[in-house]
């Protein structure tokens, strides 16, 4: 039976996605898992993986092309086997279509009487370039403004003598991360919490343990459990009402090439210390080979940022929206601090908490801090 490779939903307000290459050729044979073709989205780069065995076939979209969510872009076919030919009917619901994971639709692209039709990604990039909308003709379906449009009216406003050149060589990457930091800084109203905690019983936990696992994987765990306490914590802002998350997904921010990716542990609250310490292991060796697979990056419901290895010893992270907050963690570092009422040295750590006022408060926030550090100063329950 033919499957159909459709352009794949990675978030709630996408509309399309864009094509970059194809690493097969219509006519090669396919095996199941196989890396098909990458795809970029309003969130990160990705490879789309082959849904089964077969032979491509009945390609439908290019190199460069910008495809609707949901769209087929190819089938993968028995050997002989000739692609089906679509009709207008929906689909049986017996036929296998494959997305990763299921589109949702949006509705921020409908009509309205404030302005014309545009992608949620578009409407940001004209913010961003200073592009009036409704000097601008979409060529997207149904008349939509798309972020190519803005593109081409951003270079032609770029003719007047006092325009700024673009930046040269940034990456695909790179512009999406500056794209939704821009975003949430500008949109979200970020509040910081600082805190300053004891780091030895962390230090001595990991001492008995096996030397795989690392002070970031002690935090995973110990702030999931510390976020499952916490609802509000692990919250989202829909653009008009507060929406509790059922799971406690923790993104944590790894560094690669040219940006930062947030790679997502599912269910962090309920892991044992020695199953997040193999999945923070396979993310990170992914993230840095560019092998995420979009399941990767979906569904965070609160990000970890640690620069301590980095020698950083605090700092402010942005927030990644829809979540309502993250934390920043620099690194362990000798302090002189009171102890039992006189000077001492111990090994300090500093937390900032950067939350979104929208959804939490002031006090809800340091009361989530506070039992964040005091698990941190305990956290011999982490380690099993």
């Amino acid at each position: 039976m033919a499957l159909s490779v459709v352009m794949p939903a990675l978030e709630m307000a996408q509309e399309t996605g864009k094509l970059l290459a194809w690493l097969k050729q219509e006519g090669d044979a396919i095996r199941k898992g196989e890396p098909l073709l990458e795809i970029e989205t309003d969130k990160a780069v990705f490879e789309l993986e082959a849904p089964g065995d077969g032979v491509l076939a009945g390609v439908k979209s290019n190199a460069g092309d910008v495809v609707p969510v949901g769209q087929t872009i190819a089938w993968i076919v028995a050997p002989g086997e000739q692609p089906p030919v679509e009709s207008e009917q929906p689909a049986a619901p017996s036929a296998r279509i494959v997305t990763a994971p299921t589109p949702r639709p949006s509705p921020a692209a409908a009509p309205s009487a404030e302005g014309p039709r545009i992608s949620p990604k578009a409407r940001r990039m004209a913010e961003q370039h200073g592009v009036d909308i409704s000097k601008v003709r979409g060529t997207g379906p149904g008349g939509t403004i798309t972020g190519d449009d803005i593109l081409a009216a951003a270079e032609a406003q770029k003719s007047a003598p006092q325009s700024a050149p673009e930046p040269a060589g940034l990456s695909t990457l790179a512009r999406l991360m500056a794209e939704r930091t821009t975003q949430s800084w500008t949109q979200t109203p970020h509040f910081f919490l600082v805190r300053e905690v004891d780091a030895g019983a962390l230090i001595e936990a990991r001492k008995g343990l096996d030397p795989s696992i690392t002070i970031t994987d002690l935090l995973i765990a110990t702030l999931a459990r510390a976020v499952a306490k916490h609802p509000k914590m692990n919250a989202s802002w829909t653009g008009s009402s507060i929406q509790l998350n059922p799971s406690v997904n923790i993104s944590l921010a790894i560094a690669v090439k040219d940006g930062v990716v947030g790679a997502v542990i599912p269910d962090a609250d309920k892991l044992p210390l020695a199953e997040i310490a193999a999945r923070r292991k396979d993310l990170a060796e992914h993230a840095r080979a560019g092998r995420l697979r979009p399941a990767d990056i979906t569904g965070g419901t609160f990000t970890l940022s640690n620069l301590g290895m980095f020698g950083i010893d605090a700092f402010s992270a942005i927030i990644t929206p829809p979540q309502a907050a993250v934390l920043a963690v620099g690194r362990i570092a000798d302090r002189v601090v009171p102890v039992n009422g006189q000077p001492g040295i111990r090994p300090m750590l500093t937390l900032t908490l950067s939350s979104d006022h929208r959804v939490i408060d002031g006090a809800q926030a340091a009361a989530f801090l506070g039992a964040l550090a005091e698990a941190i100063a305990t956290p011999q329950a982490m380690t099993t």
